[in-house]
């Protein structure tokens, strides 16, 4: 396939954007190459400003489950914007997918719509704090929480020493109180519990990772942490930015039978408009003010056009719950054809997978955390994904990131897709 647009497109937002892109990862740096200037969408495909139709797997990163320019979001975002875009008053549609939204997730009796995953997380983390009156947090490497001061810690020289930061501008203060644990290591958990008693405000965890490929938890983590939390006075966080409303209409708590303090989501429930939220029980959630003390506020916060298609998408996922199993099949029926490829071909892999979530990694060892997903071999990576990129399939230019399947993809799609894999398989 021809870039010749999207190369010149490129050109032109180096001068005027930091590295041309406004979100670092579309840059190509992990693959190489030019990124592909997306000119619109519809069901499972992009379409480029070179003409180029590819079948994707992104999917903005998630949110697109129905597939891309969904007619009931598209409507609902048209009637609303005449009549408005943004008032900073209250509007009934907020209520509205605030009580569906409450409805469908377990262990929630009230939640707060933000611009943002990062904006959700962060505000989910300050709550926690107030509402324990604590201030050290753990987070696990390789998990993703958005960009947040708190979040953009790496691990120090020993399980129990304090995070250091890894992007300057995060302070040394800010760093000493977020601690860094190993995904699916419980041990490694209870040591920094044991290390930093009645300190501790907050554990925070995608209970599937996506950002270091699909990871899903071993049995008995989540059981694990709900139950140290529970025992340290400790607040659960699960950031269901990428989980919530795709693994299941109540996301990875209704999934695990686990119940999270506090829960944080994004995409989905703005049907891929720019929202976030978080939502606890009452008790917590009415430590923010204006009811409490833990200040959190924005201007565009509950925007009414973010909340039209929120409502449509969330109506559309509860009405028809057989959505999530359509899902899962497609999901396991790529991973069957992928895995039969890679096998003739004797390529080195491993795939992991989760309902309607899939990671192909290049590495025979099991990946669990992020240490093993660092193994995998980012060079066959690239070949990969260049080679993917010219059979019309657009998976994420980055090995540590989840594909999301959308139920717009039809088996006609997933076959191609198979194909593709074959033909690329044999240059690897």
């Amino acid at each position: 396939m021809l870039y010749k647009r999207s190369s010149q497109l490129f050109a032109e937002a180096e001068k005027v954007i930091p590295g041309g892109v406004n979100s670092p990862v579309r840059a190509f740096k992990a693959v190489g190459g030019t990124p592909i200037f997306v000119k619109s969408a519809k069901g499972a495909y992009l379409y480029d400003e070179d003409g180029n139709r590819l079948i994707d797997y992104i999917n903005s990163w998630g949110p697109m489950i129905l597939g891309h320019a969904y007619e009931p979001v598209v409507e609902a975002v048209i009637e609303k914007a005449k009549l408005g875009t943004s008032f900073g008053m209250p509007t009934e549609l907020e209520t509205q997918i605030a009580a569906l939204a409450v409805s469908m997730v377990p262990n929630i009796d009230k939640i707060r719509f933000v611009n943002s995953g990062t904006e959700a997380c962060m505000s989910a983390v300050r709550l926690a704090r107030g509402f324990t009156k604590k201030d050290k947090i753990i987070k696990f490497a390789g998990c993703y929480h958005g960009h947040s001061d708190s979040f953009l810690i790496q691990a120090g020289s020993g399980a129990i020493t304090f995070g250091s930061p890894n992007s300057p501008g995060v302070t040394a203060g800010t760093a000493k109180d977020t601690l860094l644990a190993n995904y699916n290591d419980l041990e490694n958990v209870s040591t920094l519990i044991e290390a930093n008693k009645n300190e501790i405000a907050c554990i925070i965890v995608e209970p599937v990772a996506g950002n270091m490929g699909c990871i899903p938890p071993n049995k008995g983590f989540l059981e694990g942490l709900r139950q140290m939390c529970t025992e340290n006075n400790i607040l659960l966080i699960f950031d269901e930015v990428m989980t919530g409303f795709r693994l299941a209409a109540g996301g990875v708590q209704e999934l695990s039978n686990v119940n999270a303090d506090i829960v944080c989501f994004g995409k989905v429930i703005g049907g891929g408009l720019p929202v976030g939220a978080f939502a606890a029980r009452a008790e917590i959630m009415n430590y923010l003010a204006p009811l409490g003390p833990v200040y959190q506020a924005g201007t565009l916060s509950g925007n009414p056009l973010a909340m039209a298609a929120g409502l449509a998408m969330l109506k559309a996922l509860d009405s028809d719950r057989a959505i999530f199993e359509r899902l899962e099949e497609k999901t396991q029926y790529l991973h069957e054809g992928i895995e039969k490829v890679l096998k003739e071909n004797n390529i080195i892999f491993t795939i992991n997978r989760i309902g309607s979530m899939i990671s192909v990694h290049f590495d025979a060892s099991p990946v669990v955390d992020f240490k093993s997903a660092a193994k995998g071999d980012n060079e066959t990576f690239k070949k990969f994904f260049h080679g993917m990129l010219n059979e019309g399939i657009y998976i994420a230019p980055s090995a540590y990131e989840t594909w999301f399947i959308t139920d717009a993809l039809s088996y006609e799609d997933l076959d191609f897709t198979i194909r593709a894999v074959e033909k690329v398989a044999k240059t690897l």
